[in-house]
């Protein structure tokens, strides 16, 4: 095991996959000689050249387009999306390109792609800058959706994703690319669709994915355990398609799930996994399935709004404490 950044992992993700296979190639915008945004692409224009490194003009529907396409013709692309925010613009390449040409083309076609860069909040970068996409893409069928939680995570699945035969929506974190974690030193792969159960217990459970892992439930369960409550965490990994077994097991046992997500609170995933365990596992229920999540309302700019607006461990220790029915 050795240890990492984030934007390393994924790095050498796409590396890896990239010297198995010369039909995979990564375009976006400064992902070339800018060595990319965020660094994530440093040095692949020097091993790869500029036919698979590729820059891209501000024009994001134009080179989605042009991946989906190169897709659908026996190509493997990575696009890079400065922000998820920018997607917005290619949105109609996304959803009603990649998502359906397997269906609409009867199964003559596949669209084996990955459209993968940061998501969520990264601090006072405003409204417009700040937003949380996986829930939409997730109610699109034809899509796969990822949101990585750890250097470990972000590196199998994305080689997990880049070998996927259908389009998958990679979302990352701008706040995490320099976090630092353990990966192995052999090859591996993270199955999508597959949850991970991060710590075992028995009074809650809480799922979660993405950011909110480390920044927001890491420190709720530290104080939870201060104070003698034994969480269960659950880390999504992906949010299409979602791990509900694991969910419904881990309910089950403890009979009670508090989901944290940084989405809005209108058709979230919270919002979709609370209506699967009450069809599924009500009766195993003690108490309503709660919820933290962001505030209905665009990302203030102001820090003390940003603090009042997102989840925090604060209110997840709160909201564990209210199913538990224990005192505030």
């Amino acid at each position: 095991m050795r240890e990492i950044q984030f934007r390393e992992a994924l790095r050498e993700a796409m590396t890896e996959e990239m010297r198995k296979d010369d039909k995979i190639f990564i375009m976006g915008e400064e992902v070339a000689e800018y060595n990319g945004a965020y660094k994530v692409t440093q040095g692949m224009l020097d091993e790869f050249g500029a036919k698979r490194v590729i820059d891209t003009p501000i024009a994001e529907l134009g080179f989605a387009g042009i991946a989906t396409g190169a897709a659908m013709n026996g190509l493997r692309p990575i696009v890079e999306f400065m922000t998820f925010n920018f997607s917005l613009v290619a949105i109609d390449q996304v959803i009603n390109g990649a998502a359906k040409i397997r269906s609409m083309s009867g199964g003559h076609f596949s669209v084996p792609i990955v459209f993968r860069g940061p998501t969520g909040n990264a601090g006072q970068l405003g409204a417009q800058h700040s937003q949380n996409f996986e829930n939409w893409y997730a109610n699109c069928p034809g899509l796969k959706v990822v949101v990585p939680s750890t250097p470990y995570e972000a590196k199998g699945l994305l080689k997990s994703s880049i070998l996927d035969p259908d389009p998958v929506i990679f979302m990352e974190s701008e706040v995490m690319y320099g976090d630092k974690g353990l990966v192995p030193d052999e090859e591996y792969y993270i199955e999508i669709g597959k949850a991970n159960v991060v710590k075992e217990g028995t009074d809650v459970t809480i799922v979660t994915f993405g950011k909110m892992l480390s920044r927001v439930v890491n420190p709720a369960v530290e104080e939870l355990t201060k104070e003698g409550i034994n969480a269960e965490v659950i880390d999504l990994r992906t949010v299409r398609p979602i791990d509900y077994a694991t969910i419904i097991n881990s309910v089950k046992k403890t009979n009670r799930l508090v989901i944290v997500e940084e989405a809005w609170p209108l058709g979230s995933i919270a919002t979709e996994i609370t209506y699967k365990v009450q069809q599924d596992a009500f009766d195993y229920l003690d108490a309503p399935v709660t919820r933290v999540v962001s505030a209905d309302t665009p990302l203030p700019y102001a820090p003390t709004l940003i603090k009042e607006a997102l989840p925090n461990a604060e209110r997840v220790v709160k909201a564990v404490k209210n199913v538990l029915y224990v005192a505030k």
